[in-house]
């Protein structure tokens, strides 16, 4: 039987989206046979202490991680429509630089880049990305939102150079 770990998981804490109770959640993924489990709230981190603590004392090994909204231009530009509009990332924390960087992203999402979402910006992640894992996020990303157009040369050079930066 193939081992399965959820890597994009919304709990209670993920604003406007999540429902699933922490404690339920990881007593789920425990039953199912899970090893692993990540949690991925939307734009926040509030619930990855008690993620952690629930995960360790029912032997699943917790991920820790957010699906961060990314502005479209620079997380201080707050000007009308073409503002709110944002992409997501699913950022993972490797190890605890990368929990460090994942903390420090969420609260300059909040304290810099806030404009109806907390946000970040590609220079911040690039920045912070030490110790971290990047996801292409849901559908609300930027490549999925190119695939989903057609866009393939343009989701490739998306991907290349994202990577090619993450990796540099």
């Amino acid at each position: 039987m193939m081992e399965v770990t959820h890597l994009h998981v919304h709990t209670e804490y993920s604003l406007l989206d999540g429902a699933a109770r922490i404690v339920d959640l990881v007593a789920k993924a425990k039953a199912n046979g899970q090893k692993a489990l990540a949690v991925t709230d939307h734009g926040c981190m509030y619930g990855v202490v008690s993620f952690y603590k629930e995960c360790k004392a029912q032997g699943i090994k917790p991920i820790i991680g957010m699906e961060t909204y990314v502005a479209p231009r620079n997380r201080r530009d707050k000007q009308g429509k073409m503002d709110r509009e944002y992409a997501h990332l699913v950022l993972l924390a490797k190890n605890e630089v990368g929990y460090h960087n994942l903390c420090q992203l969420s609260t300059q999402a909040f304290t810099e880049g806030y404009y109806y979402r907390p946000r970040i910006d590609y220079d911040l992640l690039f920045e912070k990305e030490d110790g971290m894992i990047v996801l292409s996020a849901c559908l609300a990303g930027d490549l999925p939102r190119l695939l989903m157009d057609g866009q393939y040369d343009q989701a490739k050079e998306y991907a290349l150079r994202l990577q090619g930066r993450l990796a540099g």
